[in-house]
Order: C-alpha cells, then sequence, then structure tokens
C-alpha cells in the first residue's frame, strides 16, 4: 500500500501572513461559526497538515475557475445544459486508470446524447479529484463502529483501527486528487474525440436490451457526423472536451487550506476599480465547489466560507427547505448577481419534487438573480432493500428528473442540468433500468464505498430519456 506524502519539511514552513483588506475579518468570522459533520481529530495535529496543503502547487488554477464560471453563465442564461456526475465517494484505492477512464469516458458518451438532444452546449464537471469525505447520519454505524466519513477523514475497513479520525489523510486526499486531475486532464484531450465517443454509444444501443428505443436518437447523431464530414467540418472542438473537477465542500481543515490569493480578473480595465478588492480568494481545491443538505444552515461555517470564495457555488436543496430560505442564500452567495455564480441542486425524491420544487423556484425567479436548477434525482429516492442494500430504483431516479422539467416547463424557467452519482463499471447498485437489476442482484457486484451508483448501462439510459425530455 502506498502511502501518499507531500515532501515539505514542515518545521521550515512559515505561518501565511493575514488575508488583506477585509478578507482576514470575513474568514475569521467564517472560521468561528459552528461547523457540522467535522472529523473529531486533534486540532494541532490538524494545523500541521493545513500548514503543508497551504504550500502546495493547487489542484487547478484560477483561470480555468473563471473558464467554468463563463461556462456556468450561459446555463443560467438557458443557453446551455449542465451534466455533473460521478462516484458518491471517491476512494484512495480506486483512484487508478482504468477506474477514472471508466467514469470519464461515461460522462463524454452521456454529455453527447444531451447536447444532440438539447441542441444546447453542455457543461461537463465530474464529481472527482477531490470527492473523499462524506456527511453521516450517525457517528456510529450499525456495527457499533466510529462511522466512515471517506477516506479523507478514515478507513473503511469495519474495524475500529482503521475507523480513527486521522488528519494526514488530508495530505493523501491532496496527493490522489492531484494526480486524478492529471489523469482527467491527459483524457480530455487524447480521449475525447467526438465520433469516438459515438462509437461508444452505437455499442450500448447495440448491445442493450433497451436499444431499439433509442436507435432512433443514436441514427440523427450519426447522421448529423456525416454532414458535418461531408461538409469537411474540422474544429478542434471535436477533437477534445473540458472536464471541470468538483466535490462537496465539507472538511473545513481541507478546503481552507486549498484557499489561494489571486488578482481579481474584474479589474480588467472596465468601470470603477476603486470599488473593486485587488485580490480575491479561490478554493482551487476544485472548479465548483457545493454545500450538502447537512451543511447549509444559514448561520454556520460552510455558507459563511463560500461567501468567501470566487469559484461558482452548489447548494443542496431538499424538501424541508423553504422559498424564504432559497432566497436568503441568493442574497448570500450570489450578492454581486453573476450569472451562474449559484447552482440549486433539488434533491427532493420523486414523490416531493413537483409539489415543493415550484414555490421555491418561483421565489428565487422574483429576485432577478440568475442561478442554475440542476436535479439531483439520486439523494431523494434511496431506500434499503430487503436483502439490506442501500439502494434506489432506475424508475424512480427517472421520474425525479420528468417531475423537474415539468415543474420548469410550467414557470417558464430554464431546466438547466442533471447531477447524477453513476460509475462507468458495471456495477449492480441500483434496481431497475434495461438490465431489470432485483433486489436479488445486488449482491453481485456491489461496490460502493457509500451510497448507490448508477451502472454505465443505466447512466447512458438515463441521458437518452433526458435527451428526449429536452426535445420537449
Amino acid at each position: 500500500m502506498v502511502n501518499w506524502t507531500v515532501d515539505v519539511p514542515i518545521d521550515e514552513l512559515p505561518e501565511l501572513p493575514p488575508l488583506p483588506g477585509d478578507l482576514q475579518a470575513r474568514f475569521a468570522d467564517a472560521m468561528s461559526r459552528p461547523a457540522l459533520q467535522q472529523p473529531s481529530w486533534d486540532p494541532e495535529d490538524a494545523h500541521r497538515m493545513r500548514t503543508v496543503l497551504e504550500s502546495v502547487p493547487p489542484i487547478c488554477m484560477p483561470a480555468e475557475v473563471e473558464a467554468l464560471s463563463s461556462q456556468l453563465a450561459d446555463v443560467a442564461e438557458g443557453r446551455a445544459f449542465l451534466l455533473q456526475g460521478g462516484d458518491c465517494a471517491e476512494t484512495f484505492a480506486d483512484n487508478t486508470e482504468p477506474h477514472i477512464k471508466g467514469n470519464i469516458r461515461t460522462l463524454l458518451q452521456m454529455a453527447v446524447v444531451l447536447t444532440y438532444g438539447a441542441s444546447l452546449p453542455v457543461v461537463k464537471v465530474a464529481r472527482i479529484a477531490g470527492q473523499y469525505a462524506k456527511p453521516r447520519s450517525a457517528d456510529v454505524d450499525a456495527l457499533g463502529l466510529t462511522s466512515y466519513r471517506g477516506d479523507m477523514v478514515n478507513g473503511f475497513p469495519p474495524v475500529e483501527a482503521a475507523r480513527v479520525h486521522d488528519p494526514s489523510r488530508l495530505v493523501r486526499a491532496y496527493a490522489n486528487a492531484s494526480a486524478a486531475m492529471n489523469l482527467v486532464r491527459a483524457l480530455t484531450g487524447a480521449e475525447a474525440d467526438l465520433r469516438r465517443v459515438h462509437d461508444w454509444n452505437r455499442e450500448f444501443v447495440r448491445t442493450s436490451p433497451a436499444g431499439a428505443r433509442y436507435e432512433a436518437l443514436a441514427g440523427e447523431i450519426d447522421r448529423g457526423l456525416k454532414f458535418m464530414d461531408a461538409c469537411g467540418v474540422t474544429d478542434s472542438s471535436l477533437k477534445s472536451a473540458a472536464i471541470f473537477a468538483s466535490h462537496e465542500a465539507l472538511v473545513l481543515d481541507y478546503e481552507r487550506a486549498m484557499l489561494r490569493l489571486a488578482d481579481n480578473p474584474d479589474l480588467d480595465g472596465s468601470g470603477n476599480a476603486s470599488e473593486l478588492d485587488e485580490k480575491v480568494l479561490y478554493d482551487l481545491s476544485a472548479h465548483f465547489l457545493w454545500i450538502g443538505e447537512r451543511t447549509r444552515q444559514l448561520d454556520g461555517a460552510h455558507i459563511a466560507f463560500a461567501e468567501l470564495i470566487r469559484n461558482p457555488i452548489g447548494v443542496k436543496v431538499g424538501p424541508t427547505t423553504t422559498p424564504e430560505q432559497a432566497v436568503e442564500y441568493v442574497e448570500r452567495l450570489d450578492p454581486h448577481n453573476r450569472p451562474g455564480r449559484l447552482t440549486f441542486v433539488a434533491r427532493m425524491g420523486n414523490s416531493k419534487v413537483r409539489e415543493v420544487l415550484p414555490p421555491i423556484v418561483s421565489a428565487v425567479e422574483a429576485t432577478g438573480h440568475k442561478v442554475i436548477w440542476q436535479s439531483d434525482p439520486m439523494h431523494g429516492n434511496t431506500h434499503t432493500s430487503p436483502t439490506g442494500y442501500k439502494t434506489r430504483h432506475f424508475d424512480r431516479v427517472v421520474d425525479e428528473v420528468q417531475g423537474f422539467f415539468e415543474v420548469h416547463h410550467a414557470l417558464g424557467t430554464h431546466p438547466g442540468g442533471i447531477h447524477i452519482e453513476l460509475t462507468g463499471e458495471n456495477v449492480t447498485e441500483c434496481l431497475g433500468g434495461a438490465q431489470d437489476i432485483s433486489d436479488v442482484d445486488l449482491a453481485g457486484r456491489y461496490e460502493t464505498a457509500c451510497d448507490p451508483r448508477l451502472n454505465t448501462q443505466q447512466s447512458l439510459e438515463l441521458a437518452f430519456l433526458v435527451a428526449e425530455m429536452l426535445r420537449g
């Protein structure tokens, strides 16, 4: 087992200087607020690990974050669609070329189908290079052990020694995230040729039990590609793709250590520069970060932290969210009304989305802010099977997305995206789909470290169904 480390002499590293302007006071205020779902490790040990991470190269760069922000502005304005997906919880053991390649390939395949269905560009954001921490409903699991909170915090093996919260895992998480992001960048240059990705989709249509249903759409894409070939279209965008990294901003010891100060990109000579800060903060652990359902308290540390950074931010909103709360998130997290700065990730459950979501959308739209509305049809549809496995049924996942589209069509707003837990492997974690996975099949390849994911076939089937919804 490789023990990932970063070779930096901690004792020789200086303390960071104070942040400029009012950033220091705002940062101190954010860190003083109550923070739920945090590890119970020694604060001094965590401080030593933060000192290392404050000095290492970032996972991504400010220019990349700004590029994503520009694309998300198009989503918020109704000119693009957001596809976000990947593992529920990444693990160090599965941070391998085959696993990462499978997830990226599945995301690219889904994007091709959705691009054609929406007749819009698809912004591709992966749950990757940092999704190493998970909130839990209890500190102790069913075995009486300390709950597994993701590889950033403790180990998955069901023994108490592995479950001890260990801050040195912060550095291991950074090293694994860096390696993953390096491979993602290579893959999107070498593996993202549009024609190759469509060939993979043709193979899915040929082998899927439900392939006949999707044959017509695949055939249309095929004819479109042949038409471009006949016209001599050779644009470089057909040969590569941009995939951005995202994760839940959960463990604040990690997120604060990855803060980096940069020049304010809005200081470009236009407007009144005196009204703008010369420096801004980015959390360069990822391009996009979201605040989860369990940590979105308006008086909590996570929302205050998100206020500090320039990255685009997502907020998970469940069935207990009120329209008034949603409006306050807008006021707090998007004070300058930047289109696409804030994404509301609706995780209502298929039985509640049609009832709960409309008043939230109406209240936010009335503010005039251009937010992104994204459907997470996974988390509100989780249940325990008779065989004891945590699972989700594909039909309920599809129904929640359908309900999400119905709400937006009725209100005249843009259904801006989907957020899916998926894997590029042939696991058996979610029920149903064209493969008709049943309760007794779950044990076959139930491999997730936390929540159940759609497998490759189910993910692609969902993409074809959403493409049909996008076409009206």
